[in-house]
């Protein structure tokens, strides 16, 4: 199995379509997208229709960002208004040109209510954003509340990890791919294109740790 993970979108739909062709999937590619597919850029919809028609293309998980979390908050209870200063208004833009609505797709809607929060394998853990750095991963999973692996900062700041096995996640933008024996972080902030150290997607193939990384092309 050829083990793809790939950081976080945000609505960058040209951006994730070059990462895509660099990376020159085969039959037996399996994407892992670490979640974040909405917010902040300009096509979060073209976005979703994308990952939609990749999956039927290749085996794909698709794991719940915070930014998922926030966007069915919205759909279940109209809770906009930490999600507007989050990127909201850009997602609800590229439905309904800038206007506002709630006549989301029938298939967005399911597919981002059947994003994972997390996915393993024998070898690596992948989870939006991180775990707590001092429990393993079996005390993660027993006893902390699952929202906490959308918004997991902690392990970033630590040298040393109880985790029986490498984690690798996004959410936390960083100038290049974290890459320790235990922590693989690819969010490399692809939204941020205005910003010198950030505003490129990365993906890195499982177990060779091989990054692949594209500069935001998208406005």
């Amino acid at each position: 199995m050829g083990l793809i993970a790939i950081g976080d979108v945000h609505g960058c739909l040209k951006t994730l379509e070059r990462l895509l062709d660099r990376l020159e999937l085969t039959s037996d590619s399996h994407l892992v997208f670490v979640g974040d597919y909405v917010d902040r850029g300009p096509d979060s919809k073209g976005v979703i229709d994308l990952l939609l028609e990749v999956s039927d293309d290749y085996q794909c998980t698709f794991l719940r960002g915070n930014h998922e979390s926030m966007f069915i908050d919205y759909i279940d209870a109209g809770l906009d208004e930490i999600w507007s200063m989050n990127g909201g208004r850009e997602t609800l833009s590229s439905y309904f040109n800038g206007l506002k609505g709630d006549g989301f797709p029938d298939d967005h809607v399911q597919f981002v209510r059947d994003t994972k929060y997390y996915f393993e394998t024998d070898d690596f853990f992948f989870v939006h954003a991180g775990i707590k750095p001092f429990m393993t991963i079996k005390e993660n999973l027993e006893h902390v509340e699952a929202e906490v692996f959308l918004w997991e900062r902690g392990h970033l700041n630590v040298d040393e990890y109880a985790w029986e096995k490498p984690i690798v996640c996004g959410h936390t933008p960083v100038p290049k791919p974290i890459d320790r024996p235990q922590l693989i972080n690819i969010d490399t902030g692809c939204v941020y294109r205005f910003n010198p150290l950030l505003g490129k997607l990365t993906a890195v193939r499982l177990p060779e740790r091989e990054f692949v990384t594209v500069r935001n092309i998208d406005w």
